[in-house]
């Protein structure tokens, strides 16, 4: 498991980003039930998978805490291409490993050009192609 922080469930708002199933996920949806007599409001929270794009739902009283993953923003130079992988360089560790080309960066991604790729919870993602 990849570096994350506890946060409560509470302060969070839509765009934050959780962690449901061992998954980090981008919250897109929080709906708050009003506590009973004796109760604590409930929070209900949709969020949408960064790295598979699956929908998850979690339940939890609204005083509870919820792990939050660190997402860490890097840039790196692609060195070499072949068919949805590309070889890439980090730029400040010169580190070299091989990243998926995500569907909407297939057209834009070629050797030589630098991306964005962010690393959450021990994973790499390709996340835009810079100019």
């Amino acid at each position: 498991m990849g570096e994350t922080k506890l946060v409560s469930i509470g302060s969070l708002t839509k765009g934050n980003y959780i962690v449901i199933e061992g998954a980090a996920c981008r919250v897109s949806d929080i709906q708050v039930s009003r506590p009973g007599k004796h109760g604590h409001a409930k929070i209900r929270m949709s969020a949408v998978g960064i790295i598979d794009g699956k929908k998850r739902i979690i339940m939890m009283p609204g005083h509870d805490n919820i792990a939050v993953p660190i997402v860490d923003k890097r840039t790196a130079q692609v060195l070499s291409m072949s068919g949805n992988t590309a070889n890439v360089m980090d730029s400040e560790t010169y580190e070299t490993f091989d990243l998926k080309i995500a569907e909407e960066l297939k057209g834009q991604c070629v050797e030589g050009c630098n991306v964005l790729y962010w690393t959450v919870l021990d994973q790499k993602v390709m996340k835009q192609v810079k100019e």
